[in-house]
């Protein structure tokens, strides 16, 4: 019986993939992050592509989106607990985007509470994810659709060992329709999902320009002096600006040409934003997000 179950460890231990993470203490604050590759998804970073954040509370940790697989977060926790032998007291998924939370698998195994917004209710149970499609099925095997049971409508407090952390709704579609930022005053430090990137461009393809503009807008009066998004390494004061500039400029090259009554088609070939040509996901994303906001825009001016 030993021999069996010793053969099922090896087995599943060859299977295993290693998403080499190293934890990046996220400046003087008491978090520490991994950051992921500004790739897309695919067989060779296994969906290592977005950021997973950690915060000591003193007598555990908070987990701040728990990354793309069962796999990664279990090596994710690992690492940490090399630094600090704490158990997970809550998981908080900033968006229904897969490569965020998949990760709760592994969570909900420690007991971990996982907290989420109301539109993760509405996501279908039984389809395949992104990531089982596009990453490989050694990455994949024990992870698991896992959703929030706590859900916040507007504002939720927690008070862990003395630290305040506010987990505040978006309330409209934004970078989604399910945006959270979890801000701890005495950190000052905010974790704003995919509301922010840097490194890579972002996408459009299910929020609103306008609704995405106006939390930016939000963020960036918040006192903190880290600003945590969801995907690229920088997380000072400035990190919101590359969001923030780009939409910005894309609003205003869009709106411009709309209101002289350019159809779509030429203003998809126009509007092309060279400052941002060397930016990882530009060839990809950058014409898309054009149209979206073009037809978003267009409903809006009648």
């Amino acid at each position: 019986m030993k021999l069996l179950l010793l053969s099922v460890v090896l087995f599943h231990s060859l299977l295993s993939y290693d998403y080499k993470l190293q934890p990046i203490k996220a400046g003087e604050s008491a978090a520490y992050c991994f950051f992921g590759l500004p790739e897309v998804m695919d067989e060779h970073n296994n969906g290592n592509m977005s950021n997973s954040c950690f915060v000591n509370l003193g007598s555990s940790y908070l987990v701040i989106d728990s990354g793309p697989t069962y796999q990664y977060a279990a090596q994710a926790y690992k690492k940490i607990k090399n630094l600090k032998n704490l158990p997970v007291s809550y998981v908080i998924d900033t968006h229904v985007h897969d490569d965020h939370w998949l990760g709760n698998s592994y969570y909900v195994t420690l007991g971990a509470k996982i907290i989420g917004s109301e539109a993760f209710k509405e996501l279908p149970k039984e389809e395949k994810t992104r990531m089982q499609r596009r990453i490989s099925a050694e990455a994949y095997q024990q992870t698991k659709q896992v959703f929030p049971t706590i859900f916040v409508d507007k504002e939720k407090v927690l008070d862990i060992n003395g630290k305040k952390i506010v987990i505040k709704s978006v309330n409209h579609k934004a970078h989604t329709n399910s945006d959270l930022y979890v801000y701890i005053p005495s950190e000052k430090i905010v974790f704003v999902g995919d509301l922010v990137f840097n490194q890579r461009l972002p996408s459009l393809r299910d929020g609103d320009i306008n609704g995405w503009f106006e939390a930016l807008e939000r963020i960036k009066k918040i006192n903190v002096d880290y600003i945590v998004g969801g995907h690229g390494e920088n997380i000072d004061k400035k990190a919101v600006d590359f969001t923030y500039n780009y939409l910005k400029t894309l609003r205003n090259e869009v709106k411009k040409r709309l209101d002289d009554g350019e159809d779509i088609a030429d203003v998809v070939n126009e509007v092309k934003m060279k400052e941002y040509k060397n930016v990882p996901f530009y060839d990809s994303i950058h014409r898309q997000n054009v149209e979206t906001a073009y037809r978003m825009l267009e409903w809006e001016s009648e």
